[in-house]
């Protein structure tokens, strides 16, 4: 560990807010990166003289804080930094929110064809069912890490714009962009759920590892609907920024039947 003073047993601080300042210490002070391994329990209660109970705490802090992971059976490691993401509340696209904070998103297209819209297809677009839509599956990773699991649905005049674009390294939107369509309001929920074996293999998670759900439908300037997608976000990798006003109502809460 680091060189710091330790614990201060007469200060006004609790000791597992100390100790997580210090933890926090070493991990700066020592540059340790994402994956490597911090002490053990006992051995942290060894150095500061504290109890388990402190230790658990400060870990416990630093865990919901992002800033470490606990692995059952193997001990606590460097957390990888999460990406904070804004895509609830605003119309940006994972690969601009990742890459305006110098991040690198590449996508592995899964799917990409003109198909029949099914019924939830449909209702989501505006048009009849049956009618053609292109869909776009797409794995993302971000810094090389999978990331996230989204299917686009878009109306055919739309989405055939998109048909033999390279879409590995670039943005949908972009591309639309380049071709007149822009999105400019729309309607976007999340929700918590669970990987099915399928997502989790793609996501390289365990089945039934906790997932956020982003279900949006984006509109043009004539209200036209012009993408539906689906997206599953990994939970231990993602989580959601908004932006409080005391006059704001951007978020309304909706109950799941």
């Amino acid at each position: 560990m680091s060189t710091v003073t330790g614990i201060d047993r007469r200060s006004a601080a609790p000791m597992y807010d100390q100790l997580r300042r210090l933890i926090v210490e070493h991990i700066e002070n020592d540059r340790l990166q994402p994956g490597d391994p911090l002490p053990g329990e006992h051995r942290l209660c060894e150095q500061y003289g504290v109890s388990r109970t402190v230790v658990r705490q400060a870990l416990a802090q630093l865990e919901h804080e992002g800033l470490v992971e606990r692995v059952k059976g193997k001990g606590t490691f460097v957390a990888r930094p999460r990406t904070a993401e804004s895509l609830v509340h605003t119309l940006v696209g994972l690969f601009d929110e990742v890459e305006r904070r110098g991040g690198h998103v590449r996508s592995d297209i899964l799917r990409h064809e003109t198909i029949e819209a099914d019924a939830e297809v449909a209702a989501a677009l505006e048009i009849a069912e049956g009618s053609p839509v292109v869909v776009l599956t797409r794995l993302r990773h971000v810094d090389d890490d999978a990331w996230s699991l989204s299917t686009t649905w878009m109306p055919q005049d739309v989405g055939e714009v998109t048909l033999g674009a390279d879409l590995r390294d670039a943005s949908l939107y972009a591309l639309l962009a380049e071709h007149g369509i822009t999105a400019t309001h729309g309607v976007r929920s999340a929700e918590a759920t669970v990987a099915t074996h399928e997502q989790a293999g793609l996501l390289g998670v365990s089945a039934g590892s906790a997932l956020l759900r982003l279900r949006s439908v984006s509109r043009d300037g004539a209200s036209r609907p012009i993408e539906f997608f689906i997206a599953y976000h990994r939970g231990d990798r993602s989580r959601f920024e908004f932006q409080l006003g005391p006059d704001s109502a951007q978020g309304t809460l909706v109950r799941i039947p």
